[in-house]
């Protein structure tokens, strides 16, 4: 549900400013920088800034259709783990945490800072594999008792229709965690700034909770976008390439992954940067799935929204999408 005094959905800009929920906090990505800011238990907030180099500028083909989806999914994964990873360390000095017995014989051997690198590599890795499992081979695996002579696009339908609701099922779960919750609607917080900015209000927390909360950019649409367009794009290729068992049907699921990533980013960016009855089609689906995964933030939170927002806002326009 719309917060009440909810403001319309519409801008007067789009931005390319981006942004995540973390632990207590919220990191806004600008074009030329990063902000993390996180509210500690007594109120006060720690900030990080950082530099930031777009991707194509480093390299022109990273800029490239379909390549900057895949590049933009791995370093959003990647950065999201190492801001987790950041604000968790606030939570840890609050209890005043012990390292383990094992944490500290590996930090007296390699030294801590190549320890927190490994572990964050770990990490990551295990927040892409986590997923590709739930999503991709679980469901493959399900469906694999379907008879032999069941159509291709049968099954992908099948298929397509357990990972949806596996997808769904999950979110609800971790949406009725506590803490998970909390960074739900820090996730409030972000898409109603990001909204007060675009449509050219002053960045106050009065101006920033009469926002809509669903934001046609958001990661949970972009997620939902490639469950959809991995059923498509699998029923396609499967039609004419049929997988001998389940293991083939998920390394086949593998291989087409950075396509379906790739063509779900340039999806979702269409669909957030016009505004017609095509796009509002396409973001329909993403954005009733926010519900599961982007509550009303309260102010304490709105204010963290708007200190990183502020401090990533470039004072040459070059956000403007």
């Amino acid at each position: 549900m719309k917060h009440p005094n909810a403001a319309p959905s519409c801008s007067t800009k789009k931005t390319t400013i981006g942004g995540q929920a973390i632990i207590e906090g919220i990191v806004m990505k600008g074009p030329r920088a990063s902000c993390t800011v996180v509210r500690k238990s007594n109120g006060e907030l720690v900030i990080r800034d950082e530099p930031r180099t777009p991707p194509a500028e480093r390299h022109p083909i990273l800029g490239w259709p379909l390549v900057r989806g895949v590049v933009t999914f791995v370093d959003a994964l990647r950065d999201g783990m190492e801001a987790l990873d950041y604000s968790a360390k606030f939570i840890d000095e609050e209890v005043d945490e012990v390292p383990s017995k094992f944490e500290a014989w590996l930090e007296a051997r390699f030294g801590t800072e190549k320890v927190t690198k490994f572990l964050m590599g770990l990490a990551t890795a295990f927040g892409v594999v986590v997923p590709v499992l739930l999503f991709f081979l679980l469901p493959t695996l399900l469906t694999s008792p379907l008879p032999q002579d069941t159509p291709q696009l049968a099954r992908n339908l099948v298929e397509g229709v357990v990972r949806i609701v596996i997808f769904l099922g999950f979110m609800w779960v971790i949406s009725h965690m506590k803490d998970i919750r909390r960074t739900f609607e820090y996730h409030g917080a972000e898409h109603k700034t990001i909204f007060c900015y675009e449509a050219g209000e002053e960045l106050t927390v009065g101006n920033v909770r009469r926002q809509d909360r669903f934001h046609p950019r958001c990661g949970t649409s972009f997620l939902f976008v490639v469950i959809i367009l991995s059923i498509l794009i699998s029923s396609v290729v499967f039609s004419f390439f049929t997988p001998p068992n389940a293991i083939w049907r998920f390394i086949g699921h593998l291989i087409l992954l950075p396509l379906v990533v790739g063509l779900s980013y340039e999806i979702n960016r269409y669909a957030g940067r016009v505004d017609n009855g095509l796009t509002r089609a396409l973001r329909w689906p993403g954005v009733q799935v926010q519900h599961l995964t982007v509550f009303e933030p309260d102010d304490d939170m709105i204010e963290v929204a708007i200190e990183a927002m502020k401090r990533v806002i470039p004072n040459d326009d070059s956000d403007n999408w």
